[in-house]
């Protein structure tokens, strides 16, 4: 299995602009080790709610790439998300799950990708423009070659090793953070338009 951490690194490597939502525990820590930036936004307490989350944003700001980094836990809770956004086809949205098969934020529980689920299938039958699964670091180096290109839905099913790295702890303060996001995206020549309906 792959290192999550070596993972994220590689998937966002070459971000520029793009935004983050990282779901909670792990992927948050993940994502502010190797790409700390004013353009994530972390979520805390929130279980099920990071894809959603990075689908508003891409439906309001359909000039940035809107990346959503979670865990399988967290996509399992949230797994109804995946109709909505295959419904949708929000061609700037990406979503990556980082799949170590276990519920890590609650005692290591085997989670259903352990036992046979296939979110991929479940996301392609949503109506995911692409959907696959990486597994080896030859497929890693594939996705994330094209992965920051735009256009169509991504889906990335990662299977990750069950051991965590230290963990690197961002602000828990969802104020400060939601402040800081927005500031960060207001300073962009499009400002996320809070009249729309």
């Amino acid at each position: 299995m792959l290192e999550r951490r070596d993972v994220v690194a590689k998937l966002l490597k070459d971000r520029d602009n793009a935004v983050v939502i990282s779901g909670l525990g792990s992927p948050t820590y993940d994502v502010a080790a190797v790409s700390p930036s004013d353009r994530n936004y972390y979520l805390w307490g929130a279980m099920g709610g990071a894809a959603m989350m990075g689908f508003g944003l891409a439906l309001a700001r359909a000039d940035l790439h809107v990346i959503v980094i979670t865990g399988d836990g967290e996509a399992l809770m949230g797994m109804g998300s995946l109709a909505t956004i295959g419904a949708n086809q929000p061609g700037n949205l990406s979503i990556v799950v980082l799949d170590n098969e276990h519920y890590g934020e609650t005692g290591m529980q085997q989670s259903h990708l352990g036992m046979g689920v296939d979110l991929c299938a479940v996301a392609l039958a949503c109506g995911f423009s692409q959907a696959c699964s990486v597994t080896t670091e030859a497929e890693l180096t594939t996705a994330a070659s094209s992965f920051h290109e735009t256009g169509i839905t991504k889906f990335l099913q990662v299977k990750v090793s069950p051991e965590s790295p230290p963990r690197v702890m961002p602000t828990r303060d969802a104020v400060e953070n939601k402040i800081t996001f927005l500031q960060a995206l207001s300073a962009d020549p499009v400002s996320l338009d809070t009249n729309k309906t």
